[in-house]
């Protein structure tokens, strides 16, 4: 293991997983790659994930635990980077796992310069079948002009993206995090791994994608924030524009502002199937309040935007005209959809 010697901090915000959270643990503390730290932080469990992650700390002395006040997983993050002491910084979701030789597969791609990153793929763990997931953006080193243009300038405002903004299956040099705190939103429910990730790989100097390194294995759990209805998606995602516009300003993003209005768009047809998913009555009207804020509209009807999947351009025909009798066509193809995707897992 010749990169043995930098120190990885392996950071897992921890919210009521106990059914997972040994798998998780278990699999970072397995690694090939000894010289690490397991920051575990409990944001105020109510399930017993915090006696778990206790019962680690007293049998491996890698293994530090942060209790604290629920304030969520950026909040959890945060606090795991004040405490890391490690050079480099990976984090893994408490109800995932990784393969035992992830981190040393990784950190033979290091050399050891501030403001490098490394990415991974990953496995989507779902009930009967396993699907390998590899991101668009092809594999080897990006630095210089060619980080700057085929990855930095393509960071926002497509509607694939080029590479996964996930915090996960990311391998980071400590210091492309500095004074980024100020602009993290812990209130935010969506888009908080990009306000996590977005300003660190723009300050990011050297970037390199795996070929294959399927590591990361990623649960597909149902009533996890990501596929079920939340009521402040919308307002999460107003939370998450103004926190993305400050570091477009500050960075002086090259068209970043046009770049963030397209990315706010796409975001919002994640909100429009959110709420075609809300079960309440009145979902029609709440649609149609927020899609035709005056703020709202402006981003979208202004916006040149280019969907070609077949599902988004429904939704963003819904975006356009939040009219009830298309609306009503849109929730009926969304429960149909989710309906058939139960009944495959069953």
């Amino acid at each position: 293991m010749p990169n043995a010697k930098y120190k990885i901090s392996v950071i897992v915000p921890v919210y009521n997983k106990k059914d997972y959270l040994d798998e998780c643990i278990e699999s970072i503390l397995s690694q090939t790659y000894g010289n690490l730290e397991l920051l575990l932080v409990d944001d105020e469990s109510t399930d017993g994930s915090g006696a778990i992650c206790d019962k680690y700390a007293d049998a491996d002395e890698r293994v530090k635990v942060i209790h604290q006040k629920n304030g969520g997983p950026t909040a959890a993050v945060v606090s795991g980077m004040r405490e890391a002491v490690g050079d480099y910084y990976t984090f893994i979701d408490s109800d995932d796992y990784v393969s035992k030789d992830m981190l040393e597969r990784m950190s033979e791609c290091l050399v050891g310069i501030k403001g490098e990153i490394v990415c991974c793929n990953h496995v989507l763990e779902k009930r009967k079948e396993t699907v390998p997931v590899i991101q668009p953006l092809p594999p080897g080193v990006y630095e210089g002009e060619k980080l700057n243009e085929e990855i930095k300038d393509k960071l926002m405002g497509q509607e694939n993206r080029i590479i996964p903004m996930s915090r996960c299956m990311k391998l980071c040099e400590k210091s492309v995090f500095a004074g980024n705190e100020q602009y993290y939103d812990t209130r935010l429910r969506m888009g908080d791994d990009f306000n996590l990730i977005y300003p660190a790989l723009l300050a990011a100097e050297r970037v390199v994608i795996m070929e294959e390194a399927l590591f990361y294995h990623y649960r597909y759990v149902e009533d996890s924030i990501v596929h079920g209805y939340d009521p402040n998606n919308a307002v999460s995602v107003i939370r998450w524009y103004e926190a993305i516009l400050r570091i477009v300003r500050d960075r002086k993003v090259p068209d970043g502002e046009m770049k963030l209005n397209r990315e706010y768009c796409y975001m919002m047809l994640y909100v429009m199937k959110n709420e075609l998913r809300n079960p309440a009555k009145d979902y029609l009207q709440k649609i149609q309040n927020i899609f035709t804020k005056p703020e709202v509209r402006g981003k979208i009807v202004n916006t040149k935007l280019s969907v070609r999947n077949k599902a988004n351009a429904l939704l963003y025909l819904g975006m356009r005209y939040p009219n009830k009798p298309l609306l009503c066509i849109l929730r009926m193809i969304v429960r149909w959809h989710d309906n058939s995707g139960k009944k495959g897992q069953d």
